[in-house]
């Protein structure tokens, strides 16, 4: 998981591509449990966004793990 990736010569942590693909993955779920109505039923959404957020990158960094 140490390294970087290179955009057009623009060398960044890798963390950072994953950051964002977790952010675009993040959006989808929320709209999909907003539009199921759960969102409702969480006591502070804000935080399980934060929580959901940290869990949707932690799968990301797994398999991306595993497929090097």
């Amino acid at each position: 998981m140490i390294g970087e990736a290179s955009f057009y010569g623009l060398y960044l942590p890798w963390l950072l591509p994953l950051a964002l693909l977790a952010l675009l993955v993040l959006m989808g779920v929320q709209r999909m449990l907003a539009a199921m109505g759960l969102y409702r039923r969480i006591w502070h959404p804000a935080l399980f966004d934060i929580a959901l957020y940290v869990v949707v990158l932690w799968c990301l960094t797994r398999l991306s793990a595993l497929l090097q």
